[in-house]
């Protein structure tokens, strides 16, 4: 009988037991969220410290997942050229994912998709403000495990508005992922080094 897991409720230990899932434990692996980062402008500085004050003004009182996509993500992710071509973004696409001896499915709908038609370039999953990432995470690694496209890197990225983290998964043979550290609002300009992080993935794909 086939057992059907909301990707919302998915854990890390399910992925790896049922979908192969591996960490790869080669630092060089994930490369991309550290070197080669571009610099930004002024202004770009400038919209991010009041994206920040803006955050922190209405933390004062709980912030839902609309607020976070609409204060946070919406303008880091216009910043980062996600907005212009040869990029496309959907909201709440539907996925599933069968497990390696199809017993199970995995369905659920990713928050945000950018993609490169035809291939997947980034998987967003935003929560409310007091969720941990760690429940970001293992929801979007089993949406990035649905990626049609397996010759080509799938980023991902979760957030819930104070922080940060990247993921990277590749699919050939053994599906393998790593993560970014956690990135954080309130520590320094760690809201520019998520921009810089976003705006090196836009040139990587375009230029592949």
């Amino acid at each position: 009988m086939v057992q059907f897991i909301q990707g919302r409720d998915i854990t890390l230990a399910q992925l790896i037991d049922k979908c192969g899932l591996q960490r790869a434990d080669n630092e060089q692996f994930f490369v991309e969220w550290q070197q080669d980062l571009p610099e930004l402008s002024d202004l770009e500085k400038q919209s991010l410290n009041q994206v920040k004050a803006e955050y922190l003004h209405l933390s004062r009182y709980q912030i839902l997942e609309p607020v976070v996509k609409m204060v946070v993500l919406s303008p880091i992710l216009r910043l980062a050229g996600f907005y212009q071509p040869p990029f496309y973004i959907a909201s709440e696409e539907e996925v599933r994912i069968s497990s390696e001896d199809e017993g199970t499915i995995i369905r659920g709908r990713i928050d945000i998709l950018v993609f490169h038609p035809p291939f997947w370039v980034l998987v967003i999953e935003a929560k409310r403000a007091e969720y941990s990432l760690e429940v970001a995470i293992s929801q979007a690694l089993a949406y990035m495990l649905a990626n049609p496209g397996n010759d080509k890197p799938t980023y991902g990225f979760v957030t819930n508005g104070r922080e940060f983290q990247f993921i990277k998964l590749t699919k050939q043979g053994t599906p393998r992922y790593a993560l970014s550290y956690t990135l954080s609002l309130n520590r320094g300009d760690d809201l520019h080094t998520v921009v810089k992080v976003l705006k090196h993935l836009t040139d990587l794909i375009s230029n592949s």
